[in-house]
């Protein structure tokens, strides 16, 4: 047994009926050379060889009673890969409006939480012949950087399956009575006053940290504070419908635009965002009484917890500058926002949100989260930020699964009442792939949103005079 942290279970109280909070990814798969091509066994048979290597695919949620503590991953006792791991299929040809609108639909479904918080779609009929597989997995069981991991693990680096032998068997667990889960609970909640004085002191030394910060640097201007973010279309509570769609830019060109601007790759892809939502806004004539803000999830993961699943992550709000026309004072903008947040991360420190949310009571912040989206408190108060961009680094060497070349691999972050949108970007290859999850209900078209990243990476090309010549110095094959 192993209990939840505090963030990992915040996202299982985040939950509502409108609000799912599992990532998921969309890999494609292209079959040409697989004898025998793709089929649901097969897939089965290859994640069900390496189950030791992902191990929330075995763990399932064991509650504690009356909520008095957050809950516990067991190993199940009745694990069947065959609840995880389905097939569907788009009346061929497929397009990609037609992909993107499955995904969508499958992102809207709830994970069953009486097993193991996954499940992998194999998607066929596509029109280019290749397979898509949408993989989803709870948020209180992995953020994006070792989702990121688990995925390179159920992956091979050549077109031949390898075989990765467990080195003990597997165990499953005896399901936990009550009376052990409260006492279980009891023992670490006797230990809970110690953690909350450390807490304290830690967080008091933090806000001493950063009020000396901006005393000795009173120019800078200090990053959006939550709930400044000006009011939008969708911002407002949610239904429980989701769109989705992808798209994928240059990752040498937005190399290229990092290098003239002498930027960070993220200020870049910060910057590719603002430029979307900025033309989706003046499409729909929509004026701001300020910049948008983003909410931007960092992992603070060491090397040495590159192997530790769960939530290793934090918060920071990012101005997006969209008040600003032109394209090289947005970055320029977005930069320092971005260089003082860093600089007030540090400051208050890697592990002050996990350590608070430690304290969360299960039965009071699950409550509290249904009655705020059943009530659409949303749409009464000013958003606590826009939009979640998330930018997640991935191989830049190629990848195979069932002996299929791996394409792409759009991420699928999820959303929540008063934030209607989300853009997450995985890098691979000479490639960054975006996806973009929504609620149709308060997004019209967020295909235009995917158009106009194509757009704003134009548009900063133009603006910084990056060439053909600049762009090839960064591709992959160089």
């Amino acid at each position: 047994m192993q209990r939840l942290t505090g963030l990992d279970a915040s996202f299982l109280y985040l939950e509502t009926p409108s609000s799912h909070m599992h990532v998921a990814g969309l890999m494609i798969l292209d079959p040409s050379s697989v004898d025998g091509g793709i089929t649901l066994e097969r897939v089965k048979e290859i994640y069900g060889q390496r189950l030791h290597l992902a191990p929330p695919f075995r763990r399932r949620l064991v509650d504690v009673p009356f909520g008095l503590h957050h809950p516990l991953w067991i190993e199940d006792p009745d694990f069947n890969i065959d609840y995880h791991i389905r097939g569907t299929a788009l009346p061929a040809p497929g397009s990609p409006e037609q992909l993107a609108t499955l995904v969508g639909r499958l992102s809207a479904l709830p994970l069953d939480r009486t097993r193991p918080l996954w499940e992998v779609w194999v998607i066929e009929g596509l029109d280019d012949g290749n397979v898509a597989v949408l993989s989803k997995v709870h948020h209180a069981a992995i953020d994006g950087a070792a989702g990121n991991e688990l995925t390179v693990a159920l992956l091979d680096l050549t077109p031949e399956v390898a075989l990765h032998e467990p080195e003990t068997p597997w165990t499953p667990d005896r399901v936990p009575t009550d009376l052990e889960l409260l006492g279980y609970a009891a023992n670490s909640l006797a230990r809970q006053p110690v953690r909350v004085v450390r807490a304290l002191n830690k967080t008091a030394g933090a806000a001493l940290a950063v009020r000396r910060h901006n005393r000795q640097e009173p120019d800078l201007a200090p990053p959006p504070s939550p709930f400044s973010a000006p009011r939008t279309s969708f911002n407002t509570a949610l239904t429980s419908r989701r769109s989705f769609a992808y798209t994928t830019l240059s990752l040498p060109a937005a190399k290229a635009v990092k290098n003239a601007t002498f930027s960070t790759l993220n200020d870049v892809v910060l910057a590719l965002c603002s430029g979307a939502l900025r033309r989706y806004l003046n499409q729909h004539d929509e004026q701001l009484d300020g910049p948008l803000v983003a909410m931007v999830p960092v992992s603070v993961r060491s090397d040495d917890e590159k192997d530790v699943l769960g939530n290793r992550v934090t918060a920071m709000f990012a101005s997006l500058a969209t008040d600003i026309d032109d394209p090289i004072d947005r970055l320029k903008v977005i930069h320092e926002c971005m260089a003082e947040v860093k600089v007030q991360h540090q400051a208050i420190g890697a592990d002050t949100l996990g350590d608070w949310a430690e304290f969360a009571a299960p039965a009071l912040v699950g409550t509290a989260a249904r009655l705020y989206s059943r009530t659409k408190m949303a749409d009464h108060h000013r958003p606590l930020f826009n939009v979640t961009i998330s930018n997640v680094p991935g191989p830049s060497f190629p990848l195979y699964s069932i002996g299929a070349t791996m394409v792409a691999n759009y991420p699928v972050g999820p959303i929540m009442d008063g934030g209607g949108i989300n853009l997450t970007v995985m890098s691979y290859l000479d490639r960054l792939d975006f996806g973009l999850l929504a609620c149709p209900d308060v997004v019209e078209d967020v295909w235009t949103i995917a158009e106009g990243l194509e757009a704003a990476l134009d548009e900063l090309i133009e603006a910084t005079g990056v060439s053909t010549t600049d762009i090839a110095k960064f591709a992959r094959s160089h």
